[in-house]
């Protein structure tokens, strides 16, 4: 741990693999800010925080708006101080095969995975510039390989490597790192809506899915936040550019 504690943001992190991350990054001894959609929604997250003896706020922020997210990142960096890691997790669903899906569906799952990692990014740059240290992780998926009915979100999480990879050839002289965690099935709301969405119990669902994994278990938010704290650590500056997919067995 460093001697000052480092600053982080998580975007969606009002719960599932958001929340694990932000209180797992808290007990790590970083001051966390919990961005999600509305700051009410993620009070409860600073609560738990705060309750164990951490420093975190929340912040209402749509990642996908540029004024917002100046804004944010301002707050930010008012109440806790300069941050100098951010975890791109913040994200949508509007499934649908190809030829039933809108373009208001592919929009907006583009303009929060996509948009909405590089307007953070591109927020949180100069901070992490200036501090010649610094930690990004954006949250990719195992759909990046390509998932029926999932088109938009596929190719948002495939995008959301390439861009990874990117930030760590443009930002690696300044002491930045980038990496991208690749969560395989994970027990929370996102994939209970899935079940819901293709007409099936969830715990079918989740059962079917165990079955299929070497680990023969689904993952949890917790399993993912563990993987983005090694990102994020202060040991880790050698690791950049790399997408760790979390999934229970090799994926490719």
């Amino acid at each position: 741990m460093s001697p000052t504690p480092r600053v982080a943001i998580v975007t969606g992190a009002a719960r599932g693999i958001g929340a694990a991350t932000a209180e797992r990054l808290a007990r790590e001894g970083r001051a966390v800010a919990v961005l999600d959609l509305k700051e009410a929604d993620g009070q409860e997250v600073v609560d738990r925080i705060t309750a164990a003896g951490g420093r975190a706020v929340a912040v209402g922020c749509d990642v996908s708006d540029e004024d917002q997210v100046k804004a944010a990142v301002d707050t930010v960096t008012e109440r806790l101080g300069a941050p100098t890691v951010l975890v791109n997790n913040a994200g949508v669903l509007r499934d649908n095969l190809l030829f039933k899906m809108s373009a208001s569906d592919w929009d907006t799952v583009m303009g929060v995975h996509l948009r909405g990692a590089f307007l953070m990014s591109r927020a949180v740059q100069s901070h992490m510039v200036e501090a010649s240290w610094g930690r990004i992780v954006n949250l990719s998926s195992s759909s990046a390989l390509g998932n029926r009915g999932q088109a938009n979100y596929s190719a948002a999480k495939a995008g959301l490597q390439g861009f990874t990879k990117t930030l760590a050839i443009e930002l690696g002289k300044f002491g930045v790192t980038c990496n991208a965690v690749a969560p395989g099935f994970i027990e929370t709301a996102m994939t209970a809506a899935t079940a819901e969405r293709i007409g099936i119990k969830y715990e079918d669902m989740k059962a079917f899915k165990a079955a299929e994994i070497p680990v023969q278990r689904v993952g949890v938010p917790e399993d993912i936040a563990n993987a983005v704290a090694f990102f994020t650590g202060e040991e880790a500056g050698f690791v950049s550019g790399q997408v760790l997919y979390v999934a229970g067995g090799p994926l490719c």
